[in-house]
């Protein structure tokens, strides 16, 4: 049975806008982060809670992408709403299970479809792609290298500094440069992208974090859900976020071409079987 999301949910967008959040509006947002379950959230009983204006609570609402403070409310509430427990399932079975379907609500309420659509053209058709990124978001850029490198795209990954910071150097305007970086404070992988774009490349990050800066030097910032504030998020892998949007640009890239890239991922099975390793 196929899985239907239909609401979007309020907290990945307080998290990928919270590094840009005034000291006040960053009060605000804790206070919705760490609440658990339903109570009194109207707006002049919040207001007295937080000690704080009317008027803060409705920009904090328009800044995090909300029209209005009883527009975020409504979306806040549903995301609060806790599913009843299968009884068939042991409770360290379904902490994993509903970390990861928080996840990918979260994933789902955080995704631009158009924003999607541009960053598969983009990786269409550049000329040569570098996916980068430190630690387990090096694990992620090199899947991303190995699933599209199948479908014949021109693509390679580095998990090196030196080496990124190399590389970045000798960029040309018909390539491609891909960051992935939940914290998107890594500042050799931030330098990496800012000449890149100063040589005339196309940049691309996939992070947790949208600061308002990136915009300078990125083309294109796609937000993926944070762990920080997700119900035991320390039982997900680090990299599974950037995971997911991988796959979600792989299904947008394969739109362009289908059949000549469907043509190139078969010849590479065949391959591989021909190897005698294992085939998906």
């Amino acid at each position: 049975m196929m899985m239907e999301y239909t609401e979007k949910s309020a907290l990945p967008l307080i998290e990928s806008t919270y590094e840009d959040l005034t000291a006040t509006e960053k009060q605000v947002a804790d206070y919705f982060l760490e609440k658990n379950e339903l109570h009194d959230f109207s707006l002049k009983h919040v207001a007295v809670i937080l000690n704080v204006s009317e008027a803060t609570l409705v920009r904090f609402s328009k800044k995090i992408g909300f029209k209005g403070y009883r527009e975020f409310i409504y979306q806040y509430e549903k995301s609060l709403a806790a599913s009843k427990p299968n009884e068939n399932v042991t409770e360290s079975s379904l902490q994993v299970l509903n970390a990861y379907q928080d996840l990918l609500t979260k994933t789902y309420s955080l995704i631009r479809e158009e924003q999607i659509g541009a960053c598969a053209k983009m990786i269409s058709q550049a000329n040569r792609v570098y996916v980068m990124g430190i630690g387990s978001s090096g694990y992620a850029a090199r899947e991303m290298a190995y699933r599209f490198m199948r479908v014949g795209l021109d693509i390679e990954a580095f998990d090196d500094i030196d080496m990124i910071r190399m590389i970045s150097v000798f960029r040309k305007e018909s390539d491609l440069v891909i960051v992935l970086s939940l914290s998107g404070s890594r500042q050799e992988l931030l330098e990496s992208l800012r000449v890149s774009h100063e040589r005339g490349a196309k940049t691309m990050m996939i992070t947790s974090s949208s600061y308002e800066y990136l915009n300078d030097f990125v083309d294109e910032v796609i937000v993926v859900p944070s762990l920080l504030h997700l119900n035991h998020g320390n039982l997900i892998s680090p990299q599974f976020p950037l995971l997911v949007m991988i796959d979600i640009l792989y299904a947008a890239c394969m739109r362009y071409n289908r059949d000549e890239k469907r043509k190139f991922h078969e010849k590479t099975v065949e391959v591989i079987d021909r190897s005698g390793q294992m085939v998906e």
